[in-house]
């Protein structure tokens, strides 16, 4: 069995569910302009998936990498769902507009393993990948078929990523989640080089350091990349009541949360978004932050916000005003 390298990856990355139309379409031109744009400003990784357009943000990824001739970027994508076949209009509504016709479903078989590496590597252009990952686990997403679920992945799903891993298709193995608790209850078990953790180490809540997950990374050798740093779009821009949250609509108390926060950041002249991007960062546990985009002017936006300063004295005051936990690594005290 091949061992996996030590994990080493650019500290931020461009996710690409948006140029998947997750949330409402955006022409193929528009979709691959924002990837060589960020390939062009130095981001030199990108996180897809299958899913994510039901193969239409990883088909556009390969076609901007067929145009593409500086040094290729570290790529991930995920399994654990397949794309079937299906007639116009039987596609679904999983939140993202315009997919290509096919039906997502899940499979983490050792053959459903297989058979989505095998189409991402065509929609890719590829013949290997940097990252795999087990998409979408735990009782968040599965329920009571949880326990079966994960038994499944652990007795097919990771031996077949690491066959695949044997037979140089891939270089490190991990899941994308958007629970802490999955990743707890894996890692009891088995090994991995890294978890794509959405949502779950944010400005705005950090259950990733407060539930011990970050802390048991770090004994164990695994690393993180923090994705969702808005909260699927809620930090994203000034938060009102139509602003997504978990990729749904955001609960009363959650939205008054983010909308203090956001005064907060502000009180220091600091972009709040700029502090959603940079706060991750901060903590050891964290290899990499990904951040989605549609434009290339959101690519030049996010990696200014990379650039602000925010001050020490921002930090301190977030966390005594209670939206950040008190041990979260923020740098120097102000």
């Amino acid at each position: 069995m091949a061992k996996a390298s030590e994990f080493e990856v650019p500290d931020f990355g461009l996710g690409c569910a948006p140029i998947g139309n997750l949330y409402r379409p955006l022409s193929d031109e528009q979709a691959i302009a924002t990837v060589l744009a960020a390939l062009k400003a130095g981001v030199g990784y990108l996180d897809t998936a299958p899913f994510y357009g039901h193969g239409r943000s990883e088909q556009r990824i390969g076609e901007a990498l067929r145009s593409w001739t500086g040094p290729r970027p570290v790529l991930s994508t995920k399994v654990g769902r397949v794309l079937d076949p299906v007639a116009k209009g039987e596609e679904g509504d999983f939140a993202y507009a315009e997919p290509l016709q096919y039906r997502p479903r899940f499979d983490y078989s050792r053959d459903g393993i297989r058979r989505s590496l095998e189409g991402s590597f065509e929609r890719l252009g590829v013949e290997r990948i940097d990252i795999a990952l087990v998409h979408d686990i735990g009782s968040m997403t599965h329920g009571d078929a949880h326990p079966k679920l994960l038994r499944q992945v652990m007795d097919e799903a990771l031996p077949a990523l690491h066959d695949a891993r044997s037979e140089g298709l891939l270089r490190w193995i991990g899941i994308g989640v958007n629970e802490c608790e999955v990743c707890l209850e894996l890692l009891e078990r088995v090994s991995l080089d890294c978890i794509l953790l959405a949502g779950r180490y944010t400005l705005l809540e950090q259950p990733a350091l407060t539930t011990g997950l970050l802390d048991f990374c770090r004994k164990r050798g695994t690393m993180i990349v923090a994705a969702g740093v808005f909260n699927s779009g809620l930090l994203a821009t000034k938060p009102d009541a139509s602003s997504p949250y978990n990729y749904a609509d955001v609960p009363p108390a959650i939205l008054a949360r983010a909308q203090a926060l956001w005064r907060g950041c502000e009180a220091f002249g600091v972009a709040p978004q700029a502090a959603a991007v940079q706060f991750p960062t901060l903590h050891p546990a964290i290899a990499a932050t990904i951040v989605g985009a549609r434009s290339p002017d959101e690519i030049a936006q996010i990696l200014a916000w990379r650039k602000q300063t925010a001050p020490p004295a921002l930090w301190t005051a977030l966390k005594k005003d209670g939206f950040i936990a008190a041990d979260a690594p923020t740098g120097p005290a102000a």
